[in-house]
């Protein structure tokens, strides 16, 4: 997987583009199925407890954060990678000017 790659979600309307991305394969899931890429099509439902959806704009990492993707199409799964859940990453506050 490498920087800029697009995924879309088989169960939902989520979309994804990679920022950063650690070395060799990522599964990475939404909905709790595999992502696919542009073309593809898969189908199914969201499952329950991979339905906590997804925010357009938003940076989601993994824990050590070698994984970065910006979410480009809102939908109704949340992303993971392999078993563990992507959170959303936080904002850097800015200095503050007077």
């Amino acid at each position: 997987m490498s920087a800029g790659k697009r995924l879309k979600s088989a169960v939902c309307a989520t979309e994804i583009m990679v920022i950063a991305a650690p070395d060799g394969e990522v599964q990475l899931l939404c909905g709790g199925a595999p992502m696919v890429e542009d073309g593809e099509v898969n189908g199914g439902d969201v499952d329950p407890g991979h339905a906590a959806g997804t925010a357009i704009g938003k940076r989601y990492v993994n824990a050590d954060g070698s994984l970065e993707v910006l979410c480009v199409k809102a939908g109704d799964g949340s992303l993971a990678q392999g078993d563990a859940a992507l959170t959303v990453k936080d904002a850097k506050k800015l200095p503050k000017t007077d």
